[in-house]
């Protein structure tokens, strides 16, 4: 069972003083995250890629490849590469470059993203939404099969017989497709054979049980052993000594964000009483003290089937120090909890 961290580097105004740090501080803020995550033994680090005022970081790959040098141990991913409106050549340009510097510890999560700024900046049109994202992903593997790459598509000028260069140290770089629940994204995965992760973070995480099976059955038929393919969960949370100190830290950044967006896409005002409601063990929000959260990852584990969980952190602008702690309590505390339990359980079942 791998233990991390996603988080999209937010600028989003201090709920309290009304203040807006710049994108250089959060950036530099980010990539001491990202040293502390290695050096307390968390899994992985994730940085999601956007293109608005209150996120930081458009290029995921380079905040990681500033942390590599000062990890050892820890995987570097984007959280996610919105591969739609990107040129699959420079994506894998970028984290073949980043898995030079770190050593093989690059990962490419690709998804469309659930937000739309992309494409227009980019010059995409969004009614081709899902051929764009089906064209650069087929490009984007077949990058990953072969050093040389003939290829045509509709989207894009085509390739005839071009090397891509640098070559990755992974063969291959792992590409892992990012969904939010949607079936048919879930099945697409499995038929290629790519591990998946799903964005839970609303409604009961049970519910993501039956894809998570859907995803093994498709991977099945297509000539892939599922026991080899990892399934991550990407899920909102906050760590802290006390469960109520927890809670109360991370509702009022959480509930601006979701507000923030829930006006641009005609959602309900998130409230206290919404927020308390995720944070119970059946929801999908992991906020509490470190046996809280632990045993929430380790239920969702024997229940849906996860193998790797990256907890999302912060969500809006939080004090560096809070989030410091939190990543400090999720790898010194929850994690090894965590993995004792799995792994004892893994035993017992015959896994």
């Amino acid at each position: 069972m791998e233990i991390g961290i996603s988080t999209f580097v937010e600028t989003t105004p201090d709920v309290d003083t009304g203040e807006v740090i710049s994108h250089a501080q959060r950036l530099r803020e980010v990539v001491e995250e990202i040293i502390l995550a290695d050096q307390v033994g968390l899994d992985v680090f994730g940085v999601g890629e956007h293109h608005r005022e209150d996120f930081a970081a458009s290029s995921p790959a380079i905040v990681l490849a500033a942390a590599a040098p000062q990890t050892k141990r820890i995987r570097l991913t984007s959280a996610v590469t919105v591969l739609s409106s990107a040129d699959p050549v420079r994506v894998f340009q970028d984290f073949a470059t980043l898995d030079g510097i770190s050593n093989g510890r690059a990962e490419i999560m690709a998804g469309r993203g659930s937000f739309i700024e992309s494409f227009p900046l980019f010059g995409y049109d969004l009614n081709d939404y899902d051929e764009l994202f089906e064209e650069k992903l087929e490009l984007l593997l077949k990058i990953r099969e072969s050093e040389k790459v003939t290829w045509k598509g509709g989207h894009r000028p085509a390739i005839q017989n071009r090397g891509v260069y640098p070559r990755p140290i992974q063969n291959p770089l792992p590409v892992w497709i990012g969904s939010g629940g949607n079936a048919e994204s879930v099945i697409r995965a499995g038929l290629l054979g790519l591990p998946l992760v799903l964005a839970i973070i609303g409604g009961s995480p049970l519910q993501f049980a039956p894809l998570v099976e859907l995803y093994k059955k498709a991977a099945a038929q297509a000539g892939h052993d599922p026991a080899k393919l990892p399934v991550a969960s990407h899920s909102h949370g906050f760590i802290a000594e006390d469960t109520q100190a927890a809670a109360d830290k991370f509702f009022p950044s959480t509930q601006y964000v979701m507000n923030v967006i829930g006006r641009e896409r005609g959602w309900g005002p998130y409230t206290r009483r919404s927020y308390d409601a995720a944070r119970r063990f059946e929801g999908a929000l992991y906020v509490g003290d470190p046996e809280t959260v632990a045993e929430k990852i380790i239920h969702l584990r024997k229940q849906v089937g996860i193998t790797r969980f990256m907890l999302h952190v912060p969500v809006g602008s939080m004090p560096h120090g809070d989030v410091m702690r939190a990543i400090e309590l999720l790898g010194k505390e929850v994690a090894p909890r965590v993995r004792d339990e799995i792994a004892r359980w893994e035993a017992e079942e015959g896994l």
